[in-house]
């Protein structure tokens, strides 16, 4: 395990809870999202915001991948909750943001409502239970931010996750 790691990072790496960014495609389809993919559907028409680093506590919208039968999978939003703690980060962990409120059913999925700081069309969810990891390279754009008390609730509920499974006391 890398030493630049948070402690909430090895935590998450130590109970098999940080997964590839294709997994969150496959479990969410992007095609039962509001915006369906299309970075059209997201773009303010001033989008000179949209080029800058990425920090904890932005959503960002990450592009298309590969699934693994070779079609292409596109585009969703993410919460960046942690970075890897180089000099130059390249790698970002997130948690998948859904506008499909149906799985607020279940108790790791958090209720983000819409509001002038995330900029999100729709309430959504946040799904906590599972760290995506996300390169540079993956996100498009950010669209908005959250706050640090959320993100602090966001990790919370990924302990309590461990703890239902009985991993950690």
């Amino acid at each position: 395990m890398k030493e630049e790691l948070s402690d909430f990072l090895k935590i998450a790496y130590k109970y098999n809870r940080v997964r590839d960014l294709k997994e969150a495609f496959e479990e969410y389809p992007v095609e039962e999202e509001w915006h369906k993919g299309k970075i059209e559907n997201v773009l303010k028409e001033d989008s000179e915001d949209y080029n800058i680093s990425y920090n904890i506590g932005d959503i960002v919208f990450v592009k298309e991948y590969n699934y693994f039968d070779g079609k292409k999978g596109t585009n969703h939003f993410f919460v960046i909750i942690d970075k890897d703690n180089t000099a130059v980060p390249i790698e970002n962990f997130g948690m998948l943001i859904s506008s499909n409120l149906d799985k607020l059913k279940f108790r790791t999925n958090k209720l983000l409502e819409k509001d002038n700081f995330n900029n999100l069309h729709k309430d959504s969810i946040v799904k906590t239970d599972v760290v995506y990891k996300i390169l540079n390279e993956q996100i498009i754009f950010k669209i908005g931010t959250v706050d640090s008390e959320k993100i602090e609730e966001y990790k919370k509920s990924f302990y309590e996750s461990l703890q239902d499974k009985k991993l950690i006391d």
